[in-house]
């Protein structure tokens, strides 16, 4: 297979290897931060969204050897190399030796750690949604080291730093990224409005 697959083929692919809500929904805000990046940069806007719902395809159920399984599952559905390099290259030094080049594989590597400190952000607000959160609060809670301590700051910040953008813009496009899907994800918040 030459091109990326469709979204509804993607979605049932991680549907099938990811059962929790919360990783889904990771998968989720993935997929809108990279499609507002693709837009932004007139980039491929499927392919990106559908890279950011299968990167971590592997991680429930074999988080040990992460992006090994993604690797082997994407291969035997016949997925194009250059989408399974990218989705390695979300776990450059952590996981793989696979370093992030692309820009949508520096954006994946960047915003990856950074949603879930958005979200974490979102949960601790007083609505409980992504709706009124900004980015001076997601700067704040990025110093608290002890909160959301999986979200790792300098992993963000080399992503950032390799797509030489600034800090807060990423963390604003993150932000309205994720509002857009708001009510699929929970982060409605209180009033119910997606």
């Amino acid at each position: 297979m030459d091109t990326t697959p469709a979204r509804e083929e993607a979605l049932a692919l991680l549907k099938r290897y990811t059962k929790t809500e919360s990783l889904i929904n990771h998968a989720l805000c993935v997929e809108a931060t990279l499609r507002r990046f693709a837009r932004r940069f007139s980039e491929d806007e499927e392919r990106w969204g559908v890279i950011g719902l299968v990167h971590d395809l592997d991680w429930e159920m074999y988080p040990e050897e992460h992006c090994t399984r993604t690797r082997e599952i994407l291969t035997k559905e016949g997925w194009p190399e250059r989408d399974i390099r990218a989705v390695m290259s979300h776990a450059w030094g952590m996981f793989t030796d696979v370093e992030p080049q692309e820009r949508m594989e520096k954006v994946l590597f960047a915003i990856d750690e950074l949603t879930g400190l958005v979200t974490a952000t979102a949960l601790v607000r007083p609505s409980g949604s992504v709706l009124d959160v900004k980015v001076s609060s997601v700067k704040k809670k990025w110093k608290e080291k002890s909160f959301a301590a999986g979200a790792n700051r300098d992993i963000i910040q080399k992503g950032i730093d390799m797509l030489g953008l600034d800090r807060d813009d990423v963390i604003g496009e993150t932000i309205e990224a994720m509002k857009t899907i708001a009510g699929t994800i929970g982060l409605a918040g209180t009033s119910g409005e997606a």
